[in-house]
């Protein structure tokens, strides 16, 4: 439908007394006079370059994006109607409501259209601010509408710009992160770098502007910054609470604006709950971690009407399982090696069980169903049986579900970050297997000094966390495609981190027996510095070649369908249609629709399955019965959809509603023995042939190369 075409026209990591020495021989600053004045001088001009840097590069990639974003598609040149089709499938519904907040005559009724919504889904009223996160999309229009710049700024670019500025923040966060974790600001200056020359898997901001993620995953970003500050030792009292806070912060406006932001603290909580019981992190700042969390997200339920899908969450039910069980085995980190491993095993178990168990009694008193299609797909994408389900089958067939492609691996190689992500990862992962080693041996219950200096030398508590957290979020990478930019981003972190780590070079150094303070001097600044040389020798004219290539959204049939939309119907026509196309009138046209793509209702998935029908092998009564069911006036049907050829067979649409209604599939091919033959032809197909029984139910109005729109009778 959619395509472009050409154009016409901070202070250095503390560390334990007996590494000071040896620290010393390693840091540039410390090759100055020894007084201390010059010392904290040179700090001081360290931390101001290393800042300005930090914002410099989170404004030019900001800049640099939002270039990209206009060269694309012309934004700029383009009518209002294309601007708004370019925000595609549900990047268009949540744009919606910025502007309906915008149209409102006042603040209290845009407000009130929210809570009491009836054109998102037909015949029903339903609260939007419960239901999604559109909070942003909410202060965004009051910001807009109470700042003195209407007259110089339109409302879709005060939007665009908004969310480009985030990624500024982002990249800086990002930045922020490495230098922490390495002691140097010229990490944080290669993680920002990688994340630009990787962009295509780093980030897809640039075409899909009002995505949930995009909002969230600068908030991330911020709180693992955050955490990685906080659990570093010895912080002053006030530095901790300050940092406690800003975890907070970043951790509630996560929460607030992606869905999905319980799947993913969930991932974190299980990084906390290994570190803990693997005594690699005070347990202390674990519980205040897992604290947080689950305050933030309860702050949320309630800005949220009260969201069951949040009170019913696993990472509630987890948390609270992990404070329960911690209080009931007290001796957990006492005893041998055998005898701790075996607690650990028993502590492991007693945890997923009560998580289980509370997560089933808070969704049985709550009667929640929203997220049992999330279970449904979990279990037939790994393997544990084939299922018919069409909820779970729609997101099985979606690329972005699938598998990470390979070909990913070999475009972060091209830019020498998989090489350099491998390596820091596999001295990381040796020394992280000492330490659980040796904290599990240990057969006292509270470590000498001396020894818990050994081991923070060999892996920091913010080294470990940062570690388990790319494995975990690497793994959910590698199985669903769509979740890889929580990896690749903090990848670019990590391995620049461990190329400018002191600790990771004397590991390396001395396994091999090269160990020397100034080669790890060396070998930290200068491994860094030549791959920034290479990554603008190799992409510096290709960068520069991809802001002046200047295209322009290009998309006549869905600009027409808009169109004919706005003045061919009444304001308050019932559409019905694909989940995709719909946002994209709710946006455009204003209309009320019979569904919608936030998918995460299981009446609207219901709802969805049954207006999908205009797809599948059924009589025409049945297709208006359906659709009159929810008060459809007029019915859109796509022939991408109609005859998709960009699935294989058994994943198109088309498909997925064959075989839940029980009907054989279409073309060559085997189906299960249980299937039957429909007995009507499919309803997309055959209502363009205008025989008498489908005339009498729907009656065509408009047609191009790409939809058709049919009006429904009022009666049969």
């Amino acid at each position: 439908m959619i395509s472009i075409r050409q154009r016409k026209g901070v202070k250095p990591t503390e560390v334990p007394e007996d590494y000071a020495a040896q620290e010393a021989n390693v840091k540039l600053e410390n090759k100055l006079p020894s007084g201390g004045t010059s010392r904290r001088l040179w700090k001081l001009l360290s931390f101001m370059v290393g800042g300005t840097i930090a914002l410099c590069i989170g404004l030019l990639t900001s800049v640099y994006l939002a270039t990209l974003h206009e060269n694309d598609l012309w934004f700029s040149n383009i009518k209002e109607v294309e601007r708004e089709i370019s925000f595609r499938t549900e990047c268009g519904l949540y744009y919606s409501y910025y502007k309906q907040m915008l149209q409102a005559p006042t603040l209290m009724q845009g407000f009130h259209g929210l809570i009491y919504d009836n054109k998102t889904e037909s015949m029903k009223t339903i609260n939007l601010l419960q239901r999604m996160n559109i909070y942003q999309e909410v202060f965004l229009s009051i910001l807009y509408r109470v700042l003195p710049i209407q007259k110089y700024l339109e409302p879709v670019y005060f939007y665009i710009y908004t969310l480009f500025g985030l990624q500024a923040i982002y990249v800086t966060a990002l930045y922020i992160t490495s230098w922490l974790l390495s002691g140097t600001w010229l990490s944080g200056l290669l993680a920002a770098f990688w994340y630009v020359t990787n962009r295509i898997d780093t980030t897809r901001v640039e075409f899909t502007i009002p995505l949930r993620e995009n909002w969230a995953l600068p908030f991330f970003a911020i709180q693992i910054a955050a955490i990685t500050y906080f659990l570093r030792p010895n912080l002053q009292p006030l530095s901790e609470r300050l940092t406690l806070l800003a975890i907070f912060v970043s951790t509630f406006l996560f929460s607030l604006t992606w869905q999905f932001n319980q799947f993913m603290m969930l991932m974190q909580a299980l990084v906390l709950f290994t570190l803990d019981s693997l005594d690699m992190l005070p347990a202390a700042k674990a519980t205040w971690l897992y604290g947080i969390q689950m305050t933030g997200l309860l702050l949320v339920c309630i800005l949220q009407f009260f969201n069951s899908m949040i009170l019913g969450s696993l990472l509630i039910s987890f948390n609270l399982s992990v404070l329960i069980a911690r209080k009931l085995q007290k001796n957990l980190k006492t005893g041998s090696f055998l005898n701790r491993l075996g607690k650990l095993l028993l502590h492991l178990f007693a945890v997923l069980c009560l998580t289980l168990f509370l997560n089933n009694i808070i969704k049985k008193i709550l009667n929640l169903k929203s997220d049992e299609h999330i279970f449904k797909f979990l279990k037939a994408k790994f393997g544990f049986g084939a299922t018919r389900d069409f909820d779970a089958n729609l997101y099985l067939c979606e690329e972005a579900f699938g598998l990470l492609p390979f070909n990913t691996f070999g475009r972060l190689s091209d830019t020498l970050l998989f090489y350099a992500y491998i390596f820091v990862l596999s001295i990381t992962v040796m020394a992280a297997l000492a330490v659980a080693f040796h904290n599990l041996s240990d057969s006292a219950n509270q470590q000498s000094m001396g020894q818990m200096g050994k081991c923070t030398i060999i892996l920091k508590p913010e080294t470990a966390y940062n570690l388990i957290h790319t494995i975990l979020f690497g793994f959910l990478a590698l199985s669903t495609m769509r979740m890889k930019y929580l990896w690749t981003s903090h990848m670019c972190v990590f391995a620049s981190f461990g190329l400018c780590s002191p600790e990771i070079w004397e590991l390396l150094l001395k396994l091999i027996h090269l160990y020397n303070p100034k080669r790890i001097c060396i070998m930290r600044y200068s491994v860094p510095i030549l791959i920034l040389l290479y990554l603008c020798y190799k992409f510096w004219p290709g960068m520069m070649d991809e802001l002046s290539e200047l295209r322009e959204f290009y998309d006549p049939d869905t600009v027409e369908l808009m169109n004919w939309i706005n003045s061919n119907t009444p304001r308050k026509a019932v559409f019905a249609g694909s989940m995709q196309l719909l946002a994209g009138v709710k946006l455009c046209t204003g209309r009320t629709l019979t569904n919608h793509p936030h998918y995460e209702d299981n009446s609207l998935r219901e709802r969805t399955k049954a207006v999908y029908q205009i797809y599948a092998k059924r009589s025409p009564e049945d297709v208006h019965t359906l659709l009159r069911s929810f008060g459809a006036d007029y019915v859109i049907l796509e022939d991408s959809i109609c005859y998709e050829r960009r699935h294989q067979r058994g994943c198109r649409l088309r498909d997925l509603l064959d075989i839940a209604n029980g009907h054989m599939m279409d073309g060559p091919g085997e189906n299960d023995p249980d299937l039957k033959l429909a007995g009507h032809p499919r309803f997309c197909e055959e209502i363009k042939r205008n025989l008498p029984p489908y005339t009498a139910y729907f009656t065509r109005v408009f047609q191009n190369k790409t939809f058709h729109v049919y009006k429904l009778s009022r009666n049969k």
